[in-house]
């Protein structure tokens, strides 16, 4: 019963894992459709923003009791970063001051003489007009005129006098001279509430310009409306009329007279406004770390403004601001980088599938350290003689740098390094020491897994991380002058653990991204290279010519990848593999066939030709059921190119009558595509190199040469490398180095002094064979005085060679 109950267990968790992993498949198969491909980056631009916001946005760690004075504590509270707030009571104060201090602005009318004398002079007009016209005076309308040019009424008595000016000019001469001499002494409405206001401070301003004029001695000359009228009864005019009349028109000029210096309440409650916003906040500092209030302790009055204030600067309205901030700095941060790096860096072409990598990997990142983050908190009421900064050191910030190198490139773990910095740098509190350190740590990681082979080399650039680490922390303390404290000792030896970290974390996520996405990173391709792996021992056992091939195609692409500094592992691995579609009919290729029948003879040339080209398919549809990796899946497509299968085009090609329509070449082709790395072009290159060499009857170093360039002259001329960054230097140097290996498979040696075998020819019974000699053992000789030769026969068997 344990047993069916564990066999259970162990298959439902399997129906679980193949249930996630159609799931993912499906998810990247939709994000990667060609149609839509700009919209789901988009889409998927934007959903990565958005959880990064959630993430980013700092979160209500302490506690959300809104505490008062005289309240008990329940628990320790410190800062859990830096704040700068406002003491809004001693702002609101300060302001008070300010506002009260503020000076009254009075409009001072400069021009009210002026005033006064056109108004007069438009009177008179108006009265010169009415007598000169001929016609009956219209009094009301006169009246009307007269109380708009003096601005006020006009008795009968009054508009007879100014009827009977017997000079305009000489009484509008007299009446500017008496109201510059009273508008002079600056006419105020209430001189009693002028001083008081004098006082506290006033501002005259100049209602015409609208700039400060100066005081002077307004104080001491200013007079009221009722004590102008009286200064004006002392004054006469002297010109322009009769006595009487000017007596009158003098009484009409004291009725004008109005205030020239008149306050301005608008402008006055302005000047307060501006006073009181001039007056900066007054804040107060709370340090990271700094303990608040303490558990059983009575808080206080500044404890419980310290608590509100932080209360109310991390919810409500201004977080939302905040997430929207980020989230719009998220997606600027992510996309014109992303743009710059797609148009100016060769290398950095990131699929659908690789973007969706790197959203997976910057959320688990940031998940992470957002875990680290509360942790650390948390930890700072254990142990608070540990600063609570110090922790932070020992977070993996290197980890998603590393993950991208392994199993993208370094361009593109670069460009994604430059992008996490800054946004840690916001987590933490917008610390530039954060940035730094998670930058520099990030490209040390990176280099530090270039050529990851295997585990070990993770831990090694782990190691590289806490050299950097512990050298970035001491630079830190020795800025902020903490060197020799007790948290230097902290800082050093958690900044030595972080790079460690940085390598688990590695370690334990690649196995995780291989099985759940399918990527093939260069451990992945070492298993691969294990030749006891299934697909290959059943390549082995099925088709032993083209696995023999494999092999050697696989050494000579590994040393010509070498020359070229392309990727050896992966050429090698890849040329294992290119052929194993070939395993389905292994008896159709010349390699598996030996001393047999050739099945080709039976079928047409078109029928072979189709043959041949489908174990291209076959192959990659065996690949992805292994679960090979997209880039053997590749080279196994494109190891062929569009080659022309020119031995069966020749044949349809004399078959064919003359009154049949032509033979079409691209019958006769492989589907392709044509190689698009470097590493596929060396296992096109090393497969037609190493199937040709097999035809040569005496392999000299010559020979071997000859053939080598003729067959990469060949391929190069039919346009099989057009697509590929294969250069005429990098071709040069894999004829090099085919030419090297090829000479020590097939090279010289010396003659025995007897043979090991002898050869016997075979007739062929008039067909053609498909190899050209077999190998037979040799007769023993039966003459006793070949006794020696018989035990050097034993000898050769002993050392696992046949006679």
């Amino acid at each position: 019963m344990p047993s069916d109950s564990g066999d259970k267990e162990k298959k439902s968790r399997g129906t679980l894992v193949l249930l996630w992993e159609r799931f993912l498949e499906s998810l990247v198969d939709r994000f990667s459709e060609a149609r839509h491909e700009k919209r789901n980056r988009f889409i998927l631009l934007f959903l990565t923003s958005l959880l990064l916001t959630f993430l980013i946005v700092p979160s209500q760690q302490f506690m959300a009791v809104n505490f008062k004075a005289g309240d008990i504590a329940t628990s320790d509270i410190r800062a859990t970063q830096d704040y700068l707030l406002e003491d809004r009571p001693l702002t609101q104060k300060k302001r008070a001051e300010a506002e009260a201090s503020a000076p009254y602005v009075y409009d001072l009318d400069a021009a009210a003489a002026q005033e006064v004398v056109r108004g007069f002079e438009k009177a008179l007009t108006l009265v010169r007009e009415a007598g000169n016209s001929g016609e009956a005076v219209d009094k009301g309308r006169l009246s009307d005129g007269l109380r708009e040019a003096l601005g006020i009424n006009v008795s009968n008595a009054e508009l007879g006098a100014l009827s009977r000016v017997k000079s305009d000019s000489a009484l509008l001469a007299e009446i500017s001279r008496l109201a510059g001499r009273i508008y002079a002494r600056k006419i105020v409405a209430d001189r009693q509430r002028f001083m008081s206001d004098s006082s506290h401070g006033i501002l005259v301003v100049n209602s015409q310009t609208g700039e400060a004029v100066g005081a002077g001695d307004y104080l001491v000359s200013s007079i009221e409306p009722a004590d102008a009228r009286k200064l004006l009864t002392g004054m006469k005019l002297a010109e322009g009329g009769s006595p009487g009349d000017l007596a009158i028109i003098k009484g009409l000029l004291a009725k004008t007279l109005q205030p020239n210096l008149v306050f301005n309440r608008e402008a006055s409650e302005e000047r307060k406004r501006a006073a009181g916003s001039a007056v900066r906040p007054v804040l107060f500092q709370m340090k990271r770390g700094e303990m608040i209030v303490r558990v059983g302790e009575r808080v206080t009055e500044e404890q419980a403004l310290k608590l509100q204030k932080i209360f109310e600067t991390r919810r409500g309205v201004n977080k939302m601001f905040m997430g929207i901030g980020i989230l719009g700095l998220l997606l600027v941060l992510f996309y014109f980088p992303y743009r710059f790096a797609r148009k100016n860096i060769r290398k950095f072409q990131p699929t659908n599938k690789d973007i969706f990598l790197l959203s997976l990997v910057t959320i688990y990142i940031f998940l992470v350290l957002k875990t680290g983050l509360i942790v650390s908190t948390a930890m700072g009421g254990l142990l608070p003689y540990v600063n609570t900064a110090d922790y932070y050191y020992l977070f993996p910030f290197a980890v998603g740098t590393m993950l991208v190198r392994i199993i993208l490139n370094s361009e593109v773990a670069l460009v994604y390094c430059a992008i996490c910095a800054p946004l840690l740098g916001i987590m933490f509190d917008n610390s530039i020491f954060m940035v730094i350190y998670a930058l520099m740590g990030g490209i040390v990681g990176a280099h530090g897994v270039r050529q990851c082979k295997d585990r070990g080399t993770i831990y090694t650039a782990g190691l590289k991380v806490s050299v950097v680490n512990l050298a970035m922390a001491l630079s830190f303390q020795i800025y902020n002058d903490s060197l020799f404290t007790m948290q230097t000792i902290f800082c050093a030896l958690f900044a030595l653990a972080g790079g460690l970290i940085n390598a688990a974390f590695t370690t334990g996520t690649i196995p995780l991204i291989e099985n759940l996405l399918h990527y093939t990173t260069d451990i992945k391709l070492l298993e691969l290279a294990n030749l006891n792996s299934p697909i290959l021992r059943e390549l082995m056992v099925r088709a032993p010519g083209t696995y023999h091939h494999s092999v050697l195609v696989g050494n000579l692409v590994e040393a010509a990848a070498e020359a070229i500094n392309a990727n050896p592992l992966l050429a090698r691995v890849a040329a294992y593999y290119h052929d194993v579609g070939k395993v389905s009919k292994p008896l159709y290729f010349i390699e598996n066939v030996g001393n047999g029948e050739n099945k080709h003879d039976k079928l047409s040339p078109s029928m072979s030709a189709l043959i041949l080209i489908s174990h291209v398919k076959e192959g990659a549809e065996l690949a992805k059921e292994h679960r090979l990796g997209l880039p053997i899946i590749d080279i196994i497509r494109q190891s062929h190119g569009s080659a022309l299968i020119s031995y069966f085009y020749q044949k349809a090609k004399n078959m064919a009558t003359p009154d049949v329509q032509s033979v079409d070449e691209r019958d006769f082709r492989y589907p392709g595509p044509k190689p698009q790395t470097r590493e596929a072009g060396l296992v096109l290159l090393a497969d037609c190199v190493e199937a040709a060499s097999r035809t040569l009857t005496d392999p000299t170093p010559a020979r071997i040469q000859g053939l080598v360039q003729k067959i990469i002259n060949n391929i190069f001329i039919d346009g099989q490398l057009d697509e590929c960054e294969l250069t005429l230097k990098n071709l040069h140097e894999i004829a090099k180095s085919f030419n090297r290996i090829l000479a020590g498979i097939y090279h010289q040696r010396i003659d025995y002094p007897e043979p090991a075998y002898k050869e016997k020819e075979k007739g062929t019974g008039g067909k053609k064979p498909v190899e050209d000699s077999v190998s037979e053992q040799a007769k023993a000789p039966s003459d006793r005085d070949e006794d020696v030769k018989k035990g050097s026969g034993e000898d050769l068997k002993r050392l696992g060679i046949q006679r």
